[in-house]
């Protein structure tokens, strides 16, 4: 996935796991601030990223940028850097959605893959939303609530 191309361009800092480490939440202004305050503030991003353990009976490797796929074909991600380990066998990056469960069987443009969590799907998850009802004081005897 790396700087240098491994990611799309819409890759956001939440979802490769560089937003503690590469971003500074209270400098000044940079290049994309509002849509990484936004999701470091409101919510979760979009995708996460994950290693993949690929199955090695195949010969050969997924190209970057191919599908990540769910076993019934539908598409949820795509790969980034892939490479043979010396201990580890054929393994490999993908950017996924946050959605797709961290048990979930992948192909990685057609291998079989298992997933590592790099990033969870919780990431981003800083606010705690509280129901306003809760904080209200009861109406005044003879008001309603609308």
């Amino acid at each position: 996935m790396g700087v240098r191309g491994g990611a799309d361009r819409g890759t956001l800092p939440h979802e490769v796991g560089l937003i503690e480490t590469a971003v500074h939440l209270n400098k000044g202004c940079y290049r994309g601030q509002e849509t990484v305050a936004r999701i470091h503030n409101l919510g979760h991003p979009p995708r996460r990223l994950v290693f993949l353990h690929l199955d090695g009976s195949v010969d050969q490797l997924p190209a970057h940028g191919s599908p990540v796929t769910l076993a019934d074909g539908t598409q949820v991600g795509f790969t980034g850097s892939a490479a043979r380990h010396f201990e580890l066998g054929p393994i490999g990056l993908g950017l996924i959605k946050r959605t797709v469960p961290v048990d979930a069987p992948l192909l990685a443009d057609g291998i079989a893959a298992a997933q590592e969590v790099i990033v969870p799907p919780d990431a981003g998850a800083n606010v705690r939303l509280t129901l306003r009802r809760a904080t209200v004081p009861p109406p005044a005897a003879g008001r309603k609530l609308l």
